[in-house]
């Protein structure tokens, strides 16, 4: 069977134990692996070097490479273990995130559509070993990628040594799903010619010089699938005001009836907020994303959408046993391509995509934080949240009103981290409506924020802040500086930012 996916004769004699290839990694080294959000990730090398630090206490300090985030048996291990010192350019591990908000762990955060081509450019220096997991090898030598893409075409272009580790519990079928095109770079680079969702532009696999292949390791563990919740009443309050503002923007002649490519972010809100398309009377729909997740699938299968375009399959355990049991179907409406060109801002632009993303919080003039919390504390990193913001046709943002039971505002007078400022920011999403903030002046934008997306309990305190800004003398963007981030002191000396009705709003 291993002949069957390994058609190189000079790769096939590389073929060995994952300890073995582990102990090709030294201390110091800048490791490279495939894998996005997370699927597609290296899992036998990754436990092997784990296992060989905590038995030996051998001391190995690695700068990690991903595509976005990976599974627990490298960013959990690894930090576990004591192996990653800096990390790029995504995370979502629980013990990865407070390493790095401990300072044990440098993270450097970075838009995924920049990542590749920077890697490409020299700017990180030199990657010493990619380790890809794969489904197969050509007569070439040439790798088949499984379930995701991401940036490890330009790791196999760039790295000094490849370990392949080839995933036997996959379908071989997996191959044709991707499209590896990768652009050139400056002075030469061209216009990369992708003018529809459906379009394929590239090869099948990732080209990779055979000489480079440094170990070929078999594995037959799959990825941890994602757990997706059930749609909650936010959730669908939120998904119904989207569909009812797509629903005005074709009957204002804005958008097509059949819209235009969708992009959406990561996570449950998100999941859910497509599911409700399900419903609706949207049809022949397609994706123009990073993160293929359940509901498009859903959608496609129910012939409510046609074709998604991404990076990385992101499924439940039940979606993925749906897609590999009708594999051939998706393999005509499903594409893989690398993160530079699913999230490229070329793409997105000429292609008019709708982007949906998510927040942790905004302020009352549409600044949207999805990276820090209470400005200090890394949650996950900006994704591919900004390729698609600033470029898109309609950059709309979603969120709760409220998170911790009440206890925080996701509305607040000024957020306490910017990653995507009000020129990127069109619309604002909660469950308590709309805030359309196309063409409206910084004092307008807050108003239709405060009055449509804040929560009740925090509305009259939002007002209060806003029209005591107004008369401080600052006219095009009211700010009171002294106050502007005492919502977020304020919970973190007390667990909530609510207040009685005679305190200040002010906590001295």
């Amino acid at each position: 069977m291993i002949k069957q996916l390994i058609k190189n004769s000079f790769v096939m004699s590389k073929v060995m134990s994952a300890y073995e290839a582990a102990l090709m990694i030294k201390d110091g080294m800048t490791v490279a692996t495939s894998g996005f959000t997370p699927s597609g990730y290296p899992k036998e090398v990754p436990k092997a070097l784990a296992d060989i630090v905590e038995s030996t206490g051998k001391k190995i300090k690695l700068t990690l490479l991903t595509g976005a985030s990976v599974g627990e048996e490298i960013d959990g291990r690894w930090t576990q273990a004591g192996i990653i010192c800096k990390r790029m350019p995504y995370q979502t591990n629980n013990l990865l995130r407070n390493s790095i908000n401990r300072g044990e762990c440098e993270f450097s955060d970075i838009h995924l559509s920049n990542f590749a081509q920077n890697i490409r450019y020299g700017f990180y220096g030199e990657i010493d070993i990619a380790i890809i997991e794969a489904v197969g090898i050509t007569e070439e030598g040439f790798i088949i990628p499984s379930t995701s893409v991401g940036a490890s075409p330009v790791y196999v272009q760039k790295a000094r040594k490849v370990i392949v580790e080839i995933n036997t519990s996959l379908s071989k079928q997996l191959e044709g799903f991707a499209d590896v095109y990768m652009p050139d770079d400056p002075p030469h680079r061209l216009p990369i010619p992708l003018f529809s969702a459906q379009q394929r532009i590239g090869t099948k696999y990732i080209p990779c010089n055979k000489e480079k292949i440094a170990a070929v390791v078999i594995s037959e563990i799959q990825d941890k699938h994602t757990v997706f919740s059930e749609c909650d009443d936010t959730a669908l309050k939120i998904s119904n005001h989207l569909l009812n503002f797509l629903h005005n923007e074709i009957i204002m002649n804005r958008v097509p009836k059949t819209l235009l490519p969708l992009q959406s972010g990561v996570g449950n809100i998100a999941n859910a907020v497509l599911s409700g398309i399900e419903k609706s009377n949207f049809s022949n729909i397609s994706f123009y994303t990073e993160v293929i997740q359940d509901s498009m699938l859903k959608l496609i299968k129910k012939g409510k959408a046609v074709f998604a375009s991404g990076t990385a399959l992101t499924l439940s355990t039940d979606c993925f046993k749906e897609f590999e049991n009708n594999i051939s179907f998706f393999k005509e409406r499903v594409v893989l391509r690398p993160q530079e060109i699913s999230n490229s801002p070329e793409i997105i632009r000429r292609l008019g995509v709708i982007a949906i993303n998510t927040a942790i919080e905004a302020d009352i003039y549409g600044n949207i934080n999805s990276t820090n919390l209470f400005g200090t504390r890394m949650m996950n990193g900006i994704g591919g949240s900004g390729d698609f913001a600033r470029n898109a046709y309609l950059s709309i943002f979603t969120m709760p009103s409220a998170a911790k039971n009440g206890d925080i505002s996701s509305i607040v007078p000024m957020v306490s981290h910017h990653d995507h400022t009000e020129h990127d920011v069109m619309i604002l999403i909660t469950e308590n409506g709309v805030a359309d903030l196309r063409g409206l002046s910084p004092k307008q934008r807050a108003m239709a924020i405060i009055n449509n997306c804040s929560h009740p309990y925090y509305r009259p305190m939002l007002k209060d802040y806003f029209l005591r800004s107004q008369k401080s003398g600052s006219l095009h963007t009211p700010h009171r500086l002294e106050e502007a981030l005492s919502w977020h002191v304020r919970f973190l000396r007390y667990g909530t930012m609510k207040t009685n009705a005679a305190d200040s709003v002010v906590v001295g």
